[in-house]
């Protein structure tokens, strides 16, 4: 008998999720964005001493920590009171480890919350007290909120007078924004996250009425494997793609192949030296307080 379709657990995310990164570009695409765009950003405002980061993805803390040392950059000699906003206990720890081991941040100082965004909002909002931040940024989380527009509102309103929130979302051009608007049928009920790109998200900063500028990165994801019969990569990043637990293993044979057809779409992915390439691309908004 066939086991039932499930969610994955977070730690089996975590374990999809590094296959995604290990074939992608993500992390590429970000490093760019920091070298070209982060510093002018940055250089734009007087920073005081406070950044809050609101972890999105497991493994984003290296992307913190290259932020933290761009503010440092630009901003030399300012202290840098640093909260981080992360639910995962395994994630703190090992964001922990990594900040032990980088002797450069001597002068930064880290604050943990382990607790979602709602939550983290949910106590500032019952203390009556409304820490201000020079800098926010939420790469990749806004998938898992409950309300998109009311979160970005409540961190928005904890800016600084020139300060800067940064939202790193999934592009209109990539691959998963044609999967979820064009194929969405293709994709079982498991996965119980938002399916939103950045024109979702600048809709609600319209509605907002507040200035932001948008940068568009591109970034690919090798998912050739997918494709392979029995490939336990492909395998995970099909439980990926799906938030689902062994998708290929559990699902009816018709919805994988749907899939497997929609992710060859030309609106998806590309064909380079005989690999399938998925669109990734990446939207870098910056949001002005």
């Amino acid at each position: 008998m066939i086991p039932p379709m499930r969610s994955l657990t977070a730690e089996e995310y975590v374990e999809a999720f590094k296959s995604f990164l290990d074939h992608s570009t993500e992390h590429q695409c970000m490093d760019e964005f920091n070298k070209e765009q982060m510093p002018n950003i940055m250089a734009g405002h007087k920073v005081e001493h406070a950044s809050l980061l609101l972890r999105g993805f497991p493994g984003s803390s290296e992307q913190d920590l290259k932020m933290i040392r761009i503010l440092q950059a630009v901003h030399p000699g300012v202290h840098i009171d640093n909260e981080i906003v992360e639910p995962n206990p395994q994630h703190v720890a090992a964001y922990k480890e990594l900040v032990n081991q980088a002797p450069d941040l001597q002068n930064v100082s880290f604050t943990w919350h382990q607790l979602t965004s709602s939550e983290y909002e949910d106590q500032v909002k019952a203390k009556g007290t409304h820490k201000k931040f020079d800098f926010i940024h939420m790469i990749q989380m806004l998938y898992r909120v409950e309300d998109i527009s009311n979160t970005i509102k409540f961190f928005h309103s904890c800016l600084n007078l020139h300060g800067k929130l940064l939202i790193i979302i999934l592009s209109d051009s990539s691959g998963w924004a044609s999967l979820w608007k064009k194929y969405r049928d293709c994709l079982p009920s498991t996965d119980s996250g938002h399916y939103i790109t950045s024109s979702g998200i600048t809709e609600v900063l319209k509605r907002l009425g507040v200035e932001y500028h948008v940068y568009e990165f591109p970034s690919g994801w090798d998912i050739t494997e997918c494709f392979i019969e029995g490939d336990a990569v492909g395998s995970l990043m099909m439980d990926f793609l799906t938030g689902t637990k062994n998708f290929l293993g559990t699902a009816p044979a018709a919805l994988r192949q749907r899939l497997q057809e929609a992710l060859c779409q030309p609106e998806c992915s590309s064909t380079k030296d005989g690999r399938i390439i998925f669109s990734n691309n990446l939207s870098m908004i910056v949001v002005e307080s």
